[in-house]
């Protein structure tokens, strides 16, 4: 047997050869490969590196024979043909798109010249003194693209710049010479004595040739410029060619865990995952509005094959099994944001915690789809959410501690038998042991943060209110997932009013979503004030439904009338009035948690029920 003791040996191409088969569409890429991904500073520092001539990494590619080992998809914006594919390009995607959508500036949101200064009159140094690449951000308004002057080759040239579209390496002399007559036409020379025009047009023939020579020059480095590759044979088992991709990749820049598995599935069922998700969020277009897609569907995936919820156990995870459990993962994920809808959480900044996400999709495996079985069920799921809330459970360990709890869940739900041939019941599940893991006392709620510093606790508080409905002060309408965008998080009492008495007025009791008009419209008036405006414009019962939908006390909200009182009494009035309001709120609080972990409706009438005068 012959040893083979040397490794392979990059090989040299040109661009020039790499745009041809870009165009031709003899190179693709695996469809498992991520998306195009740059930023435009990262696009702008690989031109640059190509403009000036210096060496770059080596990009890897699979020689493809008969039949192609990967499904494939174009680069991006590159034209889809009929030709055979002779390689697959396993690394090397980004700075291939980014110079293929250059070569033709087709990206919809910037566009890229080399910045030289010799021909920079307007500004005299836009860009230092040093050729460079510059990029201009465009935008659109009304069917045209700004800013205007970017399309103009005159007011590109007097700016010192030269659209990358001319450096492409194909045969484009006639729209070189198109630009170049657009860009210096402004200095031809139409009027003067016969002596005074032939110095002018001598002049002009000058500064067409030094931009021509300036674009040919730059136009030979693109196309000469090498990006050299190491090649896998057609003989290359599949299996060997995703191990490959994946350590490259891992070693530039890290491939994420989902990028791995995408390219996992590919190998062992040649499937894609990228096609599934994208189905699963056809089906489900509200899934992405609380965690990304892809993590829930691996922390699911995970749960369902008795893995932990986290990096090891979805490495851990079986791939092929996967994809065989994805009809009930797609149901799951299905069934718990019809679940989060009916609880009214609609989005993932208003989450108190993503942790039980994927416990309850998991969970929904084993729940059928009507009956009494069903509705004892959600009961539960509806325990487990909200004491996921209101308890430190899922503080820290979350993927342990919500795989214990899933567990444990699970064989309440299937009626699974301990060792000792007793019933599992719900202490057993952690998260509804109060024993363990305690519902907050109204001392804790008094001193949760305000729910845009993500906490769980502070969140959770804005959470029941979303569930009453949280009707605006002022327009009097009920809070759904259309509306969200135009709430904002307003301070029941003033900020400004708050800090004239030194109290804390960032906390989550102090909090309610309301619409961003009626917020400018109560600015720091105190509540009293406020109140009493509000009763002019409607009743005073509308405006009480109103408030009590946020679980806000109006006999202790009702307070204000700090008019004429010395600064002192004003101040210890403030500071007694605050702290009644959040006292008694954080009460109110208390008795609606209490509720809520029991897995009961919930309603503000019986939680405000005998406490207003």
């Amino acid at each position: 047997m012959t040893v083979t003791t040397s490794s392979s040996k990059a090989r040299d191409r040109e661009l020039a050869v790499w745009f041809q088969k870009v165009r031709s569409g003899e190179i693709k890429l695996p469809r498992f490969q991520r998306f195009e991904a740059w930023d435009r500073n990262r696009i702008k520092s690989f031109l640059n590196t190509i403009i000036h001539n210096l060496p770059i990494g080596i990009t890897l590619v699979l020689e493809v024979g008969d039949e192609e080992k990967f499904q494939s998809r174009y680069l991006e914006t590159a034209p889809e043909t009929s030709s055979r594919v002779f390689e697959h390009l396993l690394d090397g995607q980004q700075r291939l798109t980014a110079f293929w959508r250059a070569t033709y500036n087709n990206y919809e949101n910037e566009s890229y010249y080399v910045y030289v200064p010799t021909f920079d009159k307007i500004y005299g140094g836009l860009q230092g003194d040093d050729v460079t690449m510059y990029c201009q951000p465009r935008w659109n308004r009304k069917a045209q693209r700004y800013p205007l002057w970017a399309d103009d080759p005159k007011e590109c040239f007097q700016r010192g710049l030269i659209p990358i579209d001319l450096l492409r390496p194909e045969d484009i002399a006639s729209e070189i010479d198109s630009w170049i007559d657009n860009a210096i036409k402004h200095l031809r020379p139409n009027s003067g004595s016969p002596e005074f025009l032939a110095q002018e047009f001598e002049k002009f023939g000058e500064i067409k040739q030094q931009l021509r020579d300036c674009i040919k020059q730059y136009r030979e480095i693109v196309t000469h410029f090498n990006l050299p590759f190491l090649s896998l044979p057609t003989t290359t088992p599949k299996e060997t060619a995703l191990r490959v991709f994946i350590n490259m990749n891992t070693n530039s820049k890290p491939l994420s865990l989902y990028d791995i598995i995408v390219a996992e599935v590919e190998s062992v069922r040649g499937e894609s995952l990228h096609d599934l998700q994208e189905n699963l969020e056809h089906l489900y277009p509200n899934s992405k509005q609380y965690e990304d897609t892809s993590q829930l569907l691996l922390t699911t995936s995970a749960l369902l094959q008795n893995k932990l919820p986290n990096e090891r156990g979805m490495i851990e995870m079986n791939k092929s099994l996967m994809l065989d459990n994805w009809e009930e993962l797609e149901r799951g994920i299905g069934q718990l944001i019809h679940l989060l809808e009916g609880e009214r959480i609609f989005d993932q900044e208003r989450l108190p915690t993503n942790a039980p996400l994927s416990v309850i999709a998991a969970l929904y495996s084993v729940i059928p789809d009507s009956g009494d079985a069903r509705g004892k069920a959600e009961t539960l799921l509806k325990k487990y959410l909200w004491s996921a809330f209101f308890t430190d459970r899922y503080e820290n360990s979350a993927a342990s501690r919500a795989f214990m709890d899933y567990k444990n869940l699970k064989a309440i739900i299937t009626s699974e038998k301990k060792e000792d041939a007793s019933p599992y019941h719900e202490e057993d599940a952690p998260v509804l042991n109060r024993q363990e893991f305690p519902l907050p006392t109204a001392e804790k709620l008094m001193s949760a943060a305000w729910p845009k510093q993500q906490t769980i606790l502070g969140r959770g508080l804005l959470a029941i209110t979303t569930y009453l409905g949280a009707y605006d002060f002022a327009d009097g309408r009920e809070l759904t997932r259309e509306s969200l965008p135009v709430r904002e998080y307003h301070h029941i009492f003033p900020d400004a009013l708050l800090k004239e008495a030194d109290e804390r007025s960032y906390l989550a009791l102090n909090c309610a979503l309301i619409t961003g008009k009626t917020n400018r419209d109560i600015g720091r008036k105190d509540p009293l004030k406020y109140l009493k405006d509000r009763y002019e414009w409607t009743s005073e019962e509308i405006v009480h439904h109103r408030l009590r939908s946020h679980l806000i006390p109006i006999a202790e909200l009702a307070n204000g009338g700090y008019e004429g009182m010395s600064e002192l009494e004003k101040i210890e009035k403030i500071r007694k009035d605050y702290r009644a309001f959040i006292q008694k709120r954080a009460e109110l609080m208390c008795k609606a948690i209490e509720k809520l972990t029991k897995g009961s409706h919930l309603t503000a009438t019986e939680i405000l029920s005998g406490t207003e005068s």
